[in-house]
């Protein structure tokens, strides 16, 4: 089997590639910039394009599929290649499903949550035994690439995400799995470029779960009033399953899971990751997985990369990484650390990366979401609103849109990580929130410099 990807440096796209090579298929692909770590693993498998660009003279007939990426446009000249020679062209989502249609699948959706519950269930398969399928948006330890397809696995478990398909396929991605058993964690407002209301975003979950196989199950929180009103109205045939926050207890030796029969010690921890579990566990049980197998593979789960990651610990603080960037996920995150820390000052920095988060419209959704941060900060790139053609933000703007007296707002990266390490505290919990870099800064050494 012969399959070239446009665009292969893609977070899952690079994945997929690996996956299919690993297998044994013939892997080429093509891209105008790869960044790391794609690029490092793509060179390891020798599957790094030998030079960058697009190149219609690697489509030919001998292809059996094209696997076609976001990152390219619509006008890719081997995209159009491969139109004229009539090639089978997929996207990823596409060619996933084909992958994993005789299978059982399990698709974790929301606006917050998918990464984390997706990485539970796997993890709680793995300790099981379970052969399985994956793909997942974040790196998890114990797995070298975030997508693995087999040909003897009986589950798949896929995170959906609602963000759209390819350059000349405007679904969003999770309409394209087909679960036999979903997930809707919640439903907050995202993705204001392509969803430019918020009706229009919740039809698109309201389509997923439509999209649910005859007979097959949705798990929701029951908390949240849009995931109601979408079970409410599902189709007679699917089962609907709601959940809870799962019980917990915090104390001086940790964070701990609670029900009646048992108490189970976490290394994750916050009321939004308690959501997550209950949902995982949910799925898993669907999975014919025990309780007691579920929670005992619980206690080893480390959570996933950028997911209130900690990179740095010593007398002097704490330092957390975290991909929160839309409105409620900013919010369950500083509220995680504010509770799992309560004696202690947190220092809150939240970069504004996202094309809904540059917005001067979408602005007011933060109101309130760094409320628990003892000293609140927010950074924007000038430079990243110029690129997604925004009108430019000041800092005013942004202070009013939040609506905190004691926000600092910057948008020069250098000089928000100076007033940072000059805030006077005594063994601080520092929490930095990007699904970016802040113009380049490297987090370890961030760490360390904030631990000296």
């Amino acid at each position: 089997m012969k399959i070239h990807f446009i665009a292969i440096g893609g977070a899952v796209m690079h994945d997929l590639a690996i996956s299919l090579h690993k297998k044994g298929y013939s892997v080429t692909g093509s891209d105008d910039e790869i960044f790391e770590p794609s690029r490092s693993k793509l060179l390891s498998y020798g599957l790094l394009p030998d030079k960058f660009g697009w190149c219609p003279e690697r489509i030919t007939s001998a292809l059996d599929t094209i696997i076609l990426g976001m990152h390219a446009k619509a006008d890719n000249p081997e995209l159009i290649k491969a139109k004229e020679l009539g090639l089978k062209i997929m996207s990823f989502p596409e060619y996933i499903f084909e992958q994993t249609k005789d299978k059982k699948r399990i698709v974790v959706a929301g606006s917050h949550g998918k990464t984390t519950t997706t990485a539970m269930i796997m993890h709680v398969l793995k300790s099981s035994g379970r052969r399985f399928d994956y793909m997942v948006g974040s790196s998890i330890d114990g797995y070298e690439t975030m997508v693995s397809l087999s040909d003897d696995s009986e589950y798949a478990v896929l995170e959906g995400d609602e963000y759209l398909t390819s350059p000349v396929d405007s679904r969003p991605k999770f309409h394209l799995y087909h679960p036999d058993i979903a997930i809707i964690n919640g439903i907050a407002w995202d993705h204001m470029n392509v969803f430019p209301t918020y009706e229009n975003y919740f039809d698109q979950f309201r389509i997923f779960a439509d999209t649910i196989t005859h007979g097959g199950t949705l798990i929701y929180f029951e908390k949240d009033k849009e995931a109601e009103r979408i079970a409410g109205s599902i189709r007679k045939d699917i089962r609907v399953i709601p959940y809870k926050t799962h019980g917990y207890f915090i104390n001086k030796r940790g964070f701990f899971a609670a029900t009646h029969n048992r108490v189970t010690e976490l290394k994750i921890f916050g009321e939004h990751n308690m959501q997550n579990m209950s949902a995982a566990k949910e799925a898993c049980m669907c999975a014919d997985i025990s309780e007691d197998d579920f929670y005992d593979a619980l206690e080893t789960f480390n959570g996933t990369s950028r997911r209130l990651q900690k990179i740095g610990e010593n007398e002097r603080g704490i330092v957390y990484l975290d991909f929160a960037h839309a409105p409620s996920k900013v919010k369950a995150t500083v509220e995680a650390v504010a509770e799992r820390y309560p004696s202690r000052t947190i220092i809150a920095c939240l970069e504004l990366h996202t094309f809904s988060s540059l917005n001067n419209n979408f602005l007011p959704q933060y109101r309130g979401t760094l409320d628990k941060a003892t000293f609140p900060f927010v950074y924007f790139n000038p430079h990243a609103i110029e690129h997604k053609k925004l009108p430019p933000l000041s800092v005013q703007i942004v202070k009013e849109a939040f609506g905190d007296n004691r926000l600092q707002v910057f948008n020069d990266s250098g000089t928000l990580f100076k007033a940072i390490k000059e805030t006077q505290s005594h063994n601080p919990v520092y929490l930095i929130m990007s699904s970016g870099d802040f113009n380049g800064i490297d987090f370890n050494v961030l760490s360390e410099e904030l631990l000296k």
